[in-house]
């Protein structure tokens, strides 16, 4: 009788020394190695550490406060207010003020990235007014990429801001970030992060095999290798768009050749051969976990109805470059699938080759990451991020339900300037030490949350 008292007794135990080892510890160092700039737009892991935005993702979609506690909006979308959260300072301890966000986002539509869906941003009182020309309904969430993060510069010139770390060293090409003890969202688990950028991808294997590195990136096309290995990867859903953008001038000029391209390209063979079967195969702006209606966009490839498009005339030398800035994607493996494109217009009657200078082509293959998690949202920011018309500026989507946002997604590809090809997960592998890292609802790591196993 007493067998069952017992057993009990020792899976409780079991149960408790489990949780005492996976229980978050505060301290030690986190170190990360990464292919790209830290400070890369628009989600360089930097700017993930260091700033803070006025919204933020949650895990359906839907935008939650972070640096703006409410917000409400007047004249059918065309006027926004966001009411900051009292109390915050950036790290070098002024206050964060209306007038700094102001600022900061007035230079975010200064830089050279997407343009923004206001037309002013100015402070009142505790508080930061939009006005647009057209409605946005969905600024709550476009107020949470990465380019309109609230940053400052200190009197040396570095970026500071409201997040969770501080930059605080930079020696033999590793950034050093310090916890931020006074962070509004409560102080990290970690001491410290030592960020490695600008490292192959082999690199990275080595040193986490190692024990030189506790978390690395994992590109796509290698994720199968290590499932393989036995690693410890987290991956996201698909949450980066490979594109091939067509320059709609010179050779492209008419929109048969454009389309003649677009239907040239086997997206089969890039997902089954070059990214080992990872990600979804795609015609849509958007992912099919964001819009639920990828698969209405046709995919399949139709060289004869290309070659008819096309037509007979000789082909001038079209150059086609790989832009993958930023990004974990090995630089290889986007060259491989620039060839096979090539290679598949080549057979449609086009003479393409590829190129390493990017100002001279009329053909560039692209990786777009998205940050939005709803369907208008996301489609206005790969409509600014193409440069889709200035569609995004110009209030692509005036509605929010499901047939406004298939229609001007379907009016942001007639031109074919832009042909989707695949949807891409990202990845992380992670070593032995590492405790609680996710991945928010686009795949950005979740920092603020990771801990080392013993960290004291």
């Amino acid at each position: 009788m007493r067998r069952p008292s017992v057993i009990s007794c020792l899976l409780l135990c079991l149960a408790l020394a489990a949780h005492g080892r996976t229980r978050p510890h505060y301290g030690g160092t986190l170190r990360i190695e990464t292919a790209g700039d830290p400070w890369q737009l628009p989600d360089g892991i930097a700017r993930q550490l260091v700033l803070d935005t006025l919204t933020a993702i949650g895990d359906t979609g839907a935008a939650q406060p972070a640096l703006a506690l409410r917000w409400s909006s007047q004249n059918d979308s065309h006027r926004w207010q966001f009411t900051l959260r009292p109390g915050v300072h950036f790290t070098d301890g002024d206050p964060l003020t209306s007038d700094a966000v102001a600022t900061a986002l007035t230079s975010a539509c200064s830089a050279a990235h997407a343009p923004c869906p206001w037309r002013t941003v100015r402070p009142v009182g505790d508080a930061v007014v939009f006005v647009s020309d057209s409605p946005v309904p969905d600024l709550p969430e476009l107020l949470a990429q990465s380019p309109f993060a609230i940053a400052r510069q200190d009197s040396t010139g570095a970026v500071i801001g409201t997040g969770p770390f501080r930059v605080t060293g930079f020696v033999n090409g590793a950034l050093t970030f310090t916890a931020n003890d006074d962070c509004w969202a409560g102080r990290p688990f970690l001491d410290s992060i030592e960020l490695r950028p600008h490292r192959t991808v082999r690199d990275q294997g080595l040193d986490l095999s190692v024990g030189r590195a506790d978390i690395v990136e994992v590109p796509p096309d290698l994720l199968r290798d290590s499932e393989q290995q036995h690693l410890a990867v987290l991956q996201s859903r698909p949450v980066d768009l490979l594109a091939l953008a067509i320059v709609p001038t010179g050779p492209f000029a008419a929109r048969e050749m454009r389309q003649a391209a677009a239907l040239a390209v086997d997206r089969s063979a890039l997902y089954n051969v070059i990214f080992q079967k990872q990600g979804e195969i795609t015609a849509s702006l958007l992912p099919q976990w964001i819009s639920g209606d990828s698969f209405l966009f046709p995919s399949d490839r139709a060289l004869d109805r290309a070659r008819v498009l096309r037509g007979g005339a000789n082909s001038p030398l079209l150059l086609l470059a790989v832009d993958n800035s930023g990004s974990a994607m090995n630089l290889a493996t986007m060259d491989l699938a620039a060839q096979r494109i090539a290679l598949n217009l080549h057979e449609a009657g086009f003479n393409v080759q590829t190129t390493a200078v990017r100002g001279s082509a009329s053909l560039l293959l692209r990786l777009i990451p998205v940050e939005a998690a709803t369907p208008r949202a996301a489609l206005d920011e790969m409509a600014a991020r193409l440069a889709l018309n200035n569609m995004a500026q110009n209030g692509s989507v005036t509605r929010t339900d499901p047939a406004a946002v298939w229609q001007a997604e379907q009016g942001m590809l007639d031109n074919e300037a832009v042909v989707p090809l695949l949807w891409l997960p990202r990845a992380w592998a992670a070593g032995e030490r590492v405790r609680d890292l996710r991945l928010s609802a686009t795949g950005q790591p979740l920092w603020a949350d990771v801990s080392l196993e013993g960290a004291k």
